[in-house]
């Protein structure tokens, strides 16, 4: 049987899991940002508010480390964790502030390769969201991260062919800046879920 001396403190998971959750809301809002006849101010200011619930969660959990005497687990891994959750959450946030500001909404349509980096997005924050309540039990683990990495890689490969879509000519020049600079935060969302699961990795193994 195995014993282990450090205390399980729900206050961590918890946050966690709150802090995903938060990418959902993230996500769906960005779907619904790229809907016909939506109201994109909106949309974009309550991402905003969703981004500013984020950073709430991020400083309580940073609260809770410098607080508490012994951690779960490596308090460098929590804190690591966290962070890593808000950045997923800033990176959904410029997408959907770029596209208000830049009123890339307004064009006939969005290509087709961007809407397919905001469906990997929707399902990369549904997987973590699910994943993080097993960090309790850090069991039942090995299939999200597994997912994610195949998840990145369709992200890869639905950037690259959106790059290609941008330098063809379609867009004006113009057009073409602004698209790239939300094609890149799209890419650099879907890295931010892979470090994410990266991370829980490294807590998975060092706690098994």
């Amino acid at each position: 049987m195995k014993f282990s001396f450090r205390p399980v403190e729900g206050a961590f998971y918890d946050l966690f899991t709150k802090a995903s959750l938060n990418l959902v809301k993230g996500t769906e809002l960005l779907n619904e940002l790229t809907l016909p006849g939506a109201d994109v101010q909106s949309i974009s200011e309550r991402l905003s508010d969703v981004e500013h619930d984020s950073d709430a969660i991020t400083h309580e959990l940073y609260k809770k480390i410098n607080s508490t005497f012994i951690t779960p687990f490596d308090r460098a891994d929590i804190y690591s964790l966290g962070s890593q959750l808000d950045d997923v959450m800033d990176h959904l946030e410029a997408v959907g502030n770029l596209l208000y500001l830049y009123g890339l909404t307004e064009l006939p349509s969005l290509p087709r390769e961007m809407h397919e980096l905001i469906t990997v997005l929707d399902q990369q924050a549904k997987i973590t969201s699910d994943a993080m309540p097993r960090l309790r039990s850090m069991k039942h683990l090995e299939d999200y991260w597994i997912e994610i990495n195949r998840l990145e890689n369709d992200g890869d490969r639905s950037y690259r062919m959106l790059l290609v879509r941008l330098f063809s000519g379609e867009y004006d020049a113009l057009t073409v800046l602004k698209m790239k600079e939300v094609a890149d935060e799209l890419e650099a969302a879907c890295d931010a879920f892979e470090h994410v699961a990266n991370t829980v990795e490294t807590i998975a193994v060092k706690e098994s």
